[in-house]
């Protein structure tokens, strides 16, 4: 079997990657803008021409589309995030139409979620800022395509090799920073909002199960842990791993933590996770607490 992986050294890209190596007779193609891609490939400018002959080359049974921006103004979110799917879709139906195409899409697509009821995937799409705008765009792009398609709507990932672009790598970095001693002060921002957050590791094994599943699958599955938790809970919890015996401070004035232009002013977001379960038998794995040892000590990742 022969899967393309586009954006194969991001965060999420590498730990799907990896988790498809294991797969016996799987050939791993990689695609995106690092010179060690097997095809080089930019979803932010490339033509569908051009990735349509990329496509009749790499002759994939499967492309997991892991490229995304997540920061920057909204022309560069617009390129990568809703451009960017459509392309590959206008590209698939030329060059391999049978091929199946997991796209990775985000929660914050939903937007405000109303505390104690998990959204379905069939709730209502209402994003907060221009990230999550962007990422529906694709999302609808790849719904509507007519090819053999699913969109894996993925919550707040965490986990091993968390990106500074994130609060949990930065949270990791400001902590190896920040020392040990009871003189250390770690000044957050406001730590209130609750998020849903799903290890890394896990949205990795939704993506092999949904490259692997027979049959036709839903349009969108959400991939969380179907858990809101306080994002303060993530911070205190990553600082214990850490060790850390200094004084935290929560700024709600404060940008050095909490709210991130992925989440915007959204103050609590879960996803239903039943339908993952029922279409690929998908369960996380992975508890906060080991997702963030895992992020701490640096064990599993890529």
């Amino acid at each position: 079997m022969r899967i393309l992986v586009l954006g194969f050294t991001g965060y999420l890209g590498a730990h799907v990657a990896e988790r498809l190596r294991a797969l016996p007779g799987a050939r791993i193609l990689g695609a995106g803008r690092s010179p060690d891609a097997d095809h080089g490939v930019d979803l932010a400018s490339v033509r569908p021409e051009e990735l349509a002959k990329t496509l009749a080359s790499a002759a994939p049974d499967a492309v997991v589309n892991c490229a995304g921006a997540t920061g920057g103004d909204a022309v560069t979110l617009a390129e990568v995030n809703a451009r960017g799917p459509a392309v590959l879709c206008a590209a698939l139906r030329e060059a391999a139409p049978g091929a199946r195409l997991v796209h990775l899409g985000s929660a914050a697509e939903y937007g405000p979620g109303e505390p104690g009821k998990p959204v379905t995937e069939s709730a209502a799409t209402r994003p907060a800022g221009p990230y999550g705008a962007t990422k529906l765009a694709g999302t609808a792009v790849v719904a509507s395509s007519g090819l053999d398609s699913v969109v894996l709507r993925v919550g707040n990932p965490v986990g091993p090799g968390a990106p500074a672009a994130g609060l949990p790598g930065r949270l990791a970095a400001l902590l190896r920073d920040a020392g040990r001693g009871p003189e250390a002060v770690l000044r957050l921002g406001d730590l209130s909002a609750h998020r849903d957050f799903v290890d890394v590791r896990d949205v990795a094994r939704a993506a092999e199960l949904a490259v692997t599943a027979p049959g036709p699958l839903p349009p969108v599955l959400n991939i969380g842990s179907g858990r809101a938790v306080p994002v303060r809970e993530l911070v205190y919890g990553l600082a214990e791993k850490a060790g850390f015996r200094g004084r935290i401070e929560e700024n709600a004035t404060s940008a050095a933590g909490g709210r991130s232009i992925r989440s915007g002013d959204v103050a609590w977001q879960c996803s239903a996770i039943g339908a993952a379960a029922r279409a690929l038998g998908w369960h996380p794995a992975h508890t906060l607490d080991e997702a963030l040892a895992a992020l701490w000590e640096g064990d599993g990742s890529p």
